[in-house]
Order: structure tokens, then sequence, then C-alpha cells
């Protein structure tokens, strides 16, 4: 006999395992990343934080973005440091083709693995101190897809370096095919709902009227 509450159960623990595979989450990890706090991008390089803004200012003007960008084009970045130790220390920017295979989920680890990365490498800015605490960085990308950017800084009193690696696409996005099976997904949920409350009704009267 179909079991609709297990159906449901099931559905539920489906919907919910697709939606957190899919979806890029924003977490620290290993090594530094970035972390999206509302609307907000911050980037960790161990323990030196600095808020993340992407602009394309010939297509979208002051629209800022974070990881993922609408198109190909002239692109700046700006890192506004946050630690106030940053703008002591020399800090570098690298952006690299993606072609670790991992996604939104690269990290250190997988960038560290990648032979000659001069050669996926399409822009790179060596260490430089900024004393204002704020690094612009201009780049016209010509191709879209997926990118690592890749942020080094110094210590402020011995020769350690911290890194942190974060993804971002250009242009393209999964959420095109994502949001409408999550529009489908619930509309699917919502009437197996309704099935089980006109069932649970029409059982209650069978045994009202026995």
């Amino acid at each position: 006999m179909f079991n609709i509450r297990k159906f449901y159960t099931l559905l539920c623990s489906t919907f919910l395992g697709l939606v957190m595979t899919t979806l890029p989450l924003p977490d620290v990890r290993a090594g530094g990343g970035m972390v999206i706090e509302g609307d907000v991008c911050i980037i960790w390089v161990d323990f030196y934080s600095a808020h993340f803004t992407a602009f394309q200012p010939t297509k979208h003007g002051n629209k800022q973005f974070c990881q993922q960008l609408p198109g190909s084009g002239p692109t700046i970045f700006v890192l506004d440091y946050l630690h106030k130790s940053l703008k002591d220390v020399p800090v570098s920017f690298r952006i690299i083709h993606d072609v670790t295979g991992q996604g939104s989920y690269v990290k250190l680890k997988h960038v560290e693995k990648i032979e000659n990365i001069e050669r996926h490498t399409v822009f790179y800015q060596p260490p430089v101190i900024r004393a204002d605490a704020s690094l612009k960085i201009e780049h016209d990308f010509t191709q879209e897809g997926r990118y690592i950017g890749v942020i080094t800084a110094g210590h402020p009193s011995n020769d350690m370096v911290f890194t942190a690696v974060f993804p971002f696409e250009i242009g393209g996005s999964n959420y095109g095919l994502l949001l409408p099976l999550i529009l489908l997904l619930s509309v699917a949920v919502f009437y197996l709902l309704r099935r089980a409350s006109l069932a649970r009704k029409v059982t209650a009267q069978k045994g009202a009227g026995s």
C-alpha cells in the first residue's frame, strides 16, 4: 500500500539534499576563503579580513558583485582592509582559471596541486603594501567561466605568508536551472500535504460514521 507520509519524507530529504549539494555554501575553509554575510562579502586570509567587492562599470555601473559576475568585460576588484595590520604587510592578488574541477568547493590544497600555476594565471598583482588599506585590481575578462582568486598576505613581524582562495564565476549560473526545480518541488510538496490532509479528514469522517 502506498504510504504518503513515507513518500513525503523521502521527497523532503531529497529536496534538502539537492539544495545543499547544489548551492555553494559560504564558509571559511582551511587556509582562508570567502564568507558571505547578508549582501556583504568578507575575505579571510588566516586572521586577516577584508571586505571584497567586484564591479563591472562599463556594463553595470556601480552595481556590486561578489562570487557571481554577469559576464565578461572590464572588471574591478576592491579589497578594503578590515584588519588594521593588512595595510602594513605586502598583499598579492592572483586570478587563475579553475582547472581543479572542485567548483565552489575549491580549497588551498587543490590550488597547491596545480602544476605550473603561471600557465593558468590570467592576472597577477605582485605583493604590494597599501597604506591606505585598500587594494584595487582591474582586469578585462575575455572569457566567461569559472575562476579562482588567490590572495596572499605577509605577517607583520616574521617571514610567514598566509593564503586564501575563493571561487567565482564570470557569466552563467546554475541558478537558472535550480530555481524552477525548487518551485516544482515546492508545488509537489504542497500537493502531497493537501492530499494527506484530505485523506485524514475522510478517514476521520468514516470513523465517526461507523
